[in-house]
């Protein structure tokens, strides 16, 4: 949250607002978090209030969202009124473990699951973190939870890993297995990626007709210096050596795969995303990878509800330079300009252009900054500041002001 210097409002008068009619008021309100303060769940009951203050008898949709990152799962799975599941998993380092996943409630049988929940880095502590010894076994734990639940669609989540083993653990416990020169079984680890001779299989496939999609916001190699290892082995305990071990491991692996099967992986954008498991999920699950805003808007019917919409609100906790290298908010204003429907933003700290809006896509923006405050005294008060700058923002826009 912002301290007093924050800008209030911008306003793009380079945006054109749809004539509207006195009495139709449809607004949905598609938020982020505002980090430190205050939920996607929390922002958007509070722009409701806000909404229902200027205008009791609007016709009020919230759909609060994520960035396809960590809590994206819970996100969705509130957004389409399903249910939080929870199952006995192994953590990267083969600990038992609980971990949850979510079915949507909209009849859709959708299964949202993130990576991080089974085999997240912030499962481990500092002296744990070690790609060599990782398995994203448990990934592929929840992701046969979520088939044995009924799920015919899955949404995975893969940001937050700990884990640089290409996938194998998760396939590993999908039935999958991987032995050596010498037909000896070997553990799914990143380790043993160099030492795979053959990959056999699975008897029990995922059954025909289950498709899943990957939230993948990046676009790396699997190997390489731009590759998985190089650019995100560190992070996750790797020095030069096992780097280098990991990064060999990666290539050995793509040229199996090529060799056994026939399928090139070695440079498919994305491929190196969660230390390899980009790559495993396109081989071992024929999973799409997509943009997490894709992924994330889709799954909450993000067109359906603004094609019937007069104002889509959104918002985040700052909105800057790094708001327009970033995705949600874009994506919402995107969509809701492709279908003629105005977007207003709301954030705690301001500090963007009308020239920036234009490339977001928005027709005003405010801070619900509007008195001198302290970082503590901003946070205590957003929700109420919130509530009281999305009411004005919609009495101002609904009676013409922009």
């Amino acid at each position: 949250m912002p301290g007093p210097s924050s800008s209030l409002v911008v306003i793009n008068v380079n945006m054109v607002r749809l004539e509207l009619g006195p009495d139709v008021m449809r607004v949905v309100l598609a938020p982020d978090k505002f980090r430190g303060s205050l939920t996607a769940r929390q922002v958007a009951d509070a722009m409701a209030e806000g909404v229902r203050l200027a205008y009791p008898n609007a016709d009020v949709v919230t759909l609060p969202l994520a960035d396809g990152g960590e809590g994206t799962a819970e996100v969705l799975t509130e957004a389409t009124g399903g249910n939080w599941y929870t199952a006995p998993v192994h953590d990267p380092l083969g600990r038992s473990i609980s971990a949850g996943y979510g079915i949507s409630g909209d009849g859709q049988a959708t299964a949202f699951i993130e990576m991080a929940q089974a085999s997240g880095l912030r499962l481990l502590s500092a002296t744990e973190r070690n790609p060599l010894h990782a398995s994203s076994v448990g990934t592929g734990e929840l992701i046969q939870a979520a088939i044995a639940s009924g799920a015919q669609r899955i949404i995975l989540g893969i940001g937050g890993s700990a884990t640089n083993d290409a996938g194998i653990g998760m396939a590993s416990a999908l039935g999958w297995r991987f032995q050596d020169e010498n037909g000896q079984e070997l553990p799914p680890t990143g380790r043993s990626l160099a030492h795979i001779s053959r990959i056999i299989p699975p008897t029990n496939p995922i059954p025909d007709g289950i498709s899943i999609s990957v939230a993948c916001d990046v676009t790396n190699p699997l190997a390489g210096l731009n590759g998985a290892a190089f650019i995100y082995g560190p992070q996750k305990g790797a020095n030069p050596s096992m780097v280098a071990e990991l990064d060999n491991g990666l290539v050995h692996f793509a040229n199996l795969v090529k060799q056994q099967f026939g399928v090139d992986l070695a440079d498919v954008a994305g491929a190196g995303a969660a230390g390899g498991l980009g790559a495993g999920a396109m081989f071992f699950l024929q999973a799409d990878l997509k943009p997490g805003v894709d992924v994330v808007l889709d799954a909450v019917a993000f067109e359906q509800h603004v094609a019937q919409a007069d104002l889509v609100i959104t918002g985040e906790g700052k909105m800057d330079e790094q708001t327009l290298q970033g995705k949600l908010l874009m994506g919402v204003a995107s969509r809701a300009q492709k279908a003629r429907v105005p977007t207003i933003a709301l954030c705690g700290t301001l500090d963007i252009t009308p020239a920036d809006m234009d490339t977001l896509g928005l027709v005003a923006a405010f801070s619900i900054l509007n008195r001198p405050q302290t970082l503590d005294e901003a946070v205590t008060h957003a929700y109420t500041d919130l509530r009281q700058a999305t009411f004005a923002a919609v009495r101002l826009f609904f009676n013409g002001a922009y």
